[in-house]
């Protein structure tokens, strides 16, 4: 009878999983077996035991054959249901049964830095040619189960990151492998120190260039959380997993515009997690991961030890091709040719490979990861592509202008800098002899022509183009259209400080949009910018041919881009161009907000990438001027969030070169690109009455379950939990951009 009722008590628990994946009772009459186990269990000593005994084997073959047909139908909420069970494996699982003994770090259970996210320092063994290897990796993931009471879900703080962030620097510093495990529905968004997406980009601008191989495993990738320990070198993903720009339900919200409080319909829902194509097999067909590792039936769980033997396999296998391919390709072909005999039915691959690096090697690595990210979504816009011939005659003229800012600022502007050095310290020490010899004919000189009487011009703060230390004024250039409206406005902060009402011609005209009064910035279009901050005719737009598209053919996504052409004549939500600020030539990439609310997809990101390049190959600043930014563009899915890790590798490989990044955020900047290849800028300002931060009010609340204050995301708040270095106003732009222009940065741009 014990063998019947634990048979019994496993068919209950298998008919309680398909249930909570089906999401509904009614399919293949689920309901019917749900009440026949019930009754099984209620009579279970008053029914004949032979009855019971065949009552449940065909209870067990009717849940198999269930199964069996859920299986090869399952849609994409499905396989989310599937991840967020808690039946499912968890990282604490995989570091039990994966590796041969682990220790963890930062402390332990629910006295952890943030427990969502697990590091353990732990070692792996495999026989190769019947001797034992132990190989050490650092582990790093997030944790949701074993006491989600305080794991929060598997979504980490932003302490939590930063643990993650430190330990990868040890074991760069050991030189040992990471293996990152993404459980996480997202990062939990709140801005205190060191902020959500602050930390997000932190840990992105450190992985770009770590010094070791990373291999991440995704099961569930909600967005930025997951990017925060997702740039690998390869990357696995379960094939019940998910990996998503944002979870199905907020899609929904967004797109049906549920209300805060509200809940989206189940139809959207459904439809809207088919639409972001977040499966498994969906990222594998557009690039976004390397390999999937194949599941049991209905997705793996906590107790099923062949599938842990599995995952072990994959990312041994993993850790060793990429190891390979920093030696030489003979060797990976080698290892590939025993792969697929092993696979085959033959026995296992006999190769010991050693997973440290020389410095040739780590070199090698790196450039292999920059390749990999940049050639990411390459695919998912439209324009900026070449025939074979155009690619050719670019590629030459590419060549030339690296031959020719080479020659021109490495070799002959240290030549002379050299030169100068010289010259200067000749004529130091022979000015001194002459300045003594000609002091009583100079003291004469200036007596007889009363030179002591005048007085010094003035000059600016940074020793600029300023006519007697002031900035140009805003109001001689481009006049915003808003001015042509005759009536009045109230400013916001009216009951506070009093401001009396503004007249809107003088407003958006003199006033440059700030109140006299308290100073608050109203919004400006961004053609105000383009006109008043750079020299006037400089501006001199590249690859404005590449344009947003549809890659996920997502429904109803073409209207509105096309929408966004007509109303704005442009093709993308990024605008990238040469210009000079008080005649300093520098690269601008701006995002607005005129085209989908300056969300980023893989165009956008392209665009960023190429003005990394072109401000590297020219030596001049980057400025990034952030209008708007609502995010990633959640209707390209993971082909949006890949833009993360490829924009934010093209940052730091700018800055290592030797560049100055600046960021600057007006109006509403958020998620992810303030989460990457934003908010990585070790220069970041805002626009007076700006705000900034990793998710909305709505999203925040929702999550946390708290209200915050209407100012959480204000310029003035990023400014004192130390995300932003200075708050500027918008008359003030020009100026302050080419203090910091002549103040920052290192010495190979070319005016240095």
């Amino acid at each position: 009878m014990e063998e019947l009722r634990k048979r019994l008590l496993g068919a209950e628990e298998r008919l309680n999983y398909l249930i909570q994946v089906k999401d509904n009772r009614e399919w293949g009459n689920l309901s019917g077996l749900e009440e026949k186990c019930r009754r099984f269990k209620d009579g279970f000593y008053e029914i004949d035991r032979e009855e019971l005994a065949t009552g449940i084997r065909n209870l067990e073959d009717a849940i198999s054959f269930l199964e069996e047909r859920c299986e090869e139908n399952l849609t994409p909420m499905e396989r989310v249901r599937i991840v967020r069970s808690p039946l499912r494996f968890t990282l604490k699982d995989i570091l039990e049964n994966v590796y041969d003994d682990y220790t963890e770090l930062g402390g332990e259970e629910d006295a952890n830095i943030d427990p969502s996210m697990m590091v353990a320092k732990a070692n792996i063994v495999r026989q190769v040619k019947k001797r034992t290897i132990t190989q050490q990796v650092m582990v790093i993931g997030h944790e949701k189960g074993h006491g989600e009471e305080y794991r929060n879900g598997g979504c980490s703080k932003p302490w939590g990151n930063e643990k993650a962030m430190r330990y990868m620097l040890v074991a760069q510093t050991e030189g040992i492998p990471i293996h990152y495990y993404i459980f996480t529905p997202g990062a939990y968004p709140v801005e205190d120190y060191p902020g959500a997406a602050q930390q997000i980009a932190r840990n992105l601008y450190v992985m770009a260039k770590l010094r070791v191989p990373m291999i991440s495993v995704i099961s569930e990738g909600g967005s930025g959380g997951a990017e925060a320990v997702g740039m690998a070198d390869f990357r696995l993903m379960f094939s019940h997993g998910y990996y998503s720009v944002i979870s199905p339900e907020g899609a929904a919200a967004i797109e049906g515009k549920v209300r805060a409080g509200g809940q989206a319909p189940r139809e959207l829902i459904e439809q809207v997690a088919g639409n972001l194509k977040i499966t498994a097999e969906d990222n594998l067909r557009f690039g976004t991961i390397d390999r999937i590792i194949r599941e049991p039936l209905l997705g793996g769980k906590r107790d099923d030890f062949p599938f842990f033997r599995k995952i072990k396999a994959e990312v041994v296998r993993a850790t060793d091709e990429v190891v390979l391919k920093t030696k030489s390709l003979r060797a990976f072909r080698a290892y590939e040719l025993s792969i697929d005999k092993a696979e085959e039915g033959a026995a296992e691959p006999q190769i010991d490979i050693s997973w440290e690096l020389n410095p040739d090697e780590v070199e090698r690595l790196i450039q292999l990861r920059s390749r990999k990210y940049r050639a990411m979504a390459s695919w998912a816009f439209e324009g900026g592509r070449k025939s074979a011939y155009s690619s050719f005659c670019s590629g030459v003229r590419h060549h030339l202008a690296r031959a020719y800012y080479s020659v021109r600022y490495d070799i002959l502007r240290s030549q002379q800098k050299m030169a100068q050095q010289v010259i200067k310290d000749v004529s130091g020490e022979g000015s001194v002899f002459i300045r003594r010899m000609a002091a009583p004919i100079t003291s004469a000189y200036d007596f007889i022509s009363r030179k002591h009487d005048q007085r010094p011009a003035r000059i600016s703060q940074a020793g600029g183009p300023f006519a007697c230390g002031e900035a140009e004024d805003l109001r001689d250039g481009y006049v915003s259209p808003l001015a042509n409206e005759d009536r009045t406005v109230t400013c916001p902060n009216a009951d506070r400080h009093g401001c009396k009402d503004l007249w809107v011609p003088d407003l958006y005209g003199e006033f440059c949009g700030v109140c006299e009064n308290c100073g608050h910035h109203f919004p400006l279009e961004y053609e105000w910018y383009l006109r008043n901050i750079f020299d006037r005719d400089s501006i001199r737009e590249f690859n404005a041919d590449i344009a947003s598209a549809n890659p996920l053919e997502y429904r109803g996504l073409d209207g509105k881009l096309k929408a966004a052409r007509e109303k704005t004549g442009r093709k993308s939500g990024i605008i990238t161009f040469d210009a000079r600020v008080f005649g300093i030539d520098i690269v601008v990439a701006m995002l607005y907000s005129d085209f989908r609310n300056g969300t980023v997809g893989a165009a956008e990101g392209e665009k960023f990438v190429r003005a990394c390049d072109q401000a590297q190959l020219k030596r001049r600043p980057l400025l990034a001027y952030v209008h708007t930014t609502a995010g990633i563009r959640i209707h390209e899915g993971t082909l949006g969030v890949i833009q993360m890790p490829k924009c934010t590798m093209a940052v730091r490989e700018y800055i290592d070169s030797g560049g100055l990044y600046l960021v600057v955020y007006d109006n509403n900047s958020y998620a992810g690109p303030v989460a990457s290849f934003l908010g990585c800028s070790p220069y970041q300002f805002a626009i007076r009455s700006s705000r900034i931060g990793f998710a909305g009010v709505g999203v925040i609340r929702e999550t946390t379950g708290q209200d915050i204050a209407p100012d959480y995301h204000s310029a003035r708040n990023a400014l004192r939990r130390g995300h932003i270095q200075g708050i500027w106003d918008r008359r003030e732009f020009r100026r302050n951009l080419y203090q910091a222009l002549m103040t920052m940065g290192g010495r190979n741009l070319y005016y240095r």
